[in-house]
């Protein structure tokens, strides 16, 4: 089975850079980089492998997976601009 990828270089191009930043120079961000890496992989490792497991609990997987990815988007969109997002460290 197909299965598509959804590393964040892949889905945010644009802010390879700045997640290198990020991830290097903000605790918080590596550890959403982290948490969204491994709920990705186990997505795509129960998708792949056709491993039985309930719809309700692969589509709970990728709505955690797409929340994520959501606040993720928004501290890189803050980087961007040179705001600093509110629950970063002072």
């Amino acid at each position: 089975m197909y299965v598509e990828h959804h590393d964040l270089y892949s889905e945010f191009p644009e802010f390879r850079d700045a997640i290198d930043i990020l991830r290097a120079e903000d605790g918080y961000f590596a550890a959403m980089f982290a948490r969204y890496n491994r709920l990705t992989g186990k997505v795509e490792d129960l998708e792949e492998h056709d491993m039985p497991v309930s719809d309700f609990t692969l589509e709970e997987l990728k709505k955690a997976r797409v929340r994520l990815k959501d606040e993720i988007y928004h501290w890189l969109l803050a980087y961007r601009i040179g705001q600093r997002h509110p629950l970063q460290e002072k």
